[in-house]
């Protein structure tokens, strides 16, 4: 079974062509106020991806809101999904304080490096 690929809006199309084209599929995710795909917070075991992209504004709800970024990737924690954030090295620092505490499974990686990064944890999973 191949590997899937969970993408939320915004995801570089350079990244996704080049991981279908290695035989990975992709799955577009929403963050549940875009409507781009598939609800984060809606994964279960029989719709999982195998690793998740993202920028970090699609972790944010706008003005005051209930759901953290943690909340919103509930699902990737329980499932141990990776999350790779795109986020270029000079702003990343500003992303931890603004997203919160992140768990575990979640990683800030330079966009240049987030192709490279995707393909290695798609390797070892």
């Amino acid at each position: 079974m191949k590997k899937i690929v969970g993408y939320m809006e915004g995801a570089d199309p350079l990244w996704l062509t080049t991981l279908q084209l290695l035989g990975y599929d992709t799955l577009p995710l929403s963050n549940g106020q875009d409507g781009h795909g598939l609800n984060i917070q809606l994964i279960m075991h029989g719709n999982r991806p195998d690793l998740v992209i993202c920028w970090p504004h699609k972790l944010l709800y706008p003005g005051e809101s209930d759901i953290s970024p943690r909340d919103l990737l509930h699902a990737t924690t329980l499932f141990e999904i990776p999350v790779l954030v795109a986020c270029p090295l000079e702003f990343q620092t500003a992303a931890v304080n603004l997203l919160g505490d992140l768990p575990a499974n979640v990683r800030l990686v330079d966009p240049g490096e987030i192709l490279a990064k995707a393909r290695e944890m798609l390797a070892r999973n």
